[in-house]
């Protein structure tokens, strides 16, 4: 991984909020109460985790850079590149969500190999990354008005579609998966449970 801050560090632009909410109310009702979450990409302030903190025996949030002085009893944050082997041992999460990440790996199947071995049995993997279909879409937002981070844009390595990622469920081994798109086919999202 190249870069060296996480997801809005700094300044978030009006638009990013409202999109990122979208993929929080997307998963919210997957996470059961007293789950252990591990948030990959999980932001420089580890809002999904704090967000959720009241249905969690623990949340470990994931990013390049993360506000250690957010961590508590609850909620742990570790500054970690995702590119490398996730610090846990196997079958340690419940959960594992990865919201707006994926596109930001150079290797994305081998991110979804670690999710795939930190998940607990039975475990739930909750995905989210932007469609193919949404490159233009999100560069024009970007590039020409403003509206998203140009430099997060520009960290986008890949998009993705269903094929995509239900290969990597099929190769790695999940035993399920369910794939939607939303926003207008701009997004997927995916549930897989190991």
């Amino acid at each position: 991984m190249d870069r060296e801050y996480s997801h809005f560090e700094s300044k978030e632009p009006i638009f990013e909020k409202i999109l990122r909410e979208l993929r929080f109310r997307k998963i919210f009702k997957y996470i059961p109460d007293d789950s252990r979450l591990l948030d990959l990409g999980c932001g420089y302030g580890a809002e999904l985790l704090n967000r959720t903190k009241n249905k969690l025996s623990v949340g470990v949030g994931l990013d390049i850079s993360v506000n250690s002085g957010a961590s508590d009893e609850k909620i742990i944050l570790i500054k970690h590149d995702l590119s490398d082997p996730l610090p846990f041992e196997n079958d340690a999460f419940d959960i594992v969500a990865s919201l707006a990440n994926l596109e930001h790996l150079c290797d994305p199947a081998n991110a979804m190999r670690e999710i795939h071995r930190v998940l607990k049995p039975e475990g739930s993997l909750l995905l989210t990354a932007p469609s193919t279909f949404s490159k233009p879409v999100l560069e024009f937002l970007s590039f020409r008005l403003g509206l998203i981070s140009e430099r997060e844009i520009r960290d986008h390595k890949q998009y993705a579609d269903r094929k995509t990622l239900v290969g990597y469920c099929e190769k790695i081994g999940f035993s399920s998966w369910k794939h939607k798109y939303f926003q207008l086919g701009m997004n997927n999202f995916l549930i897989a449970r190991k």
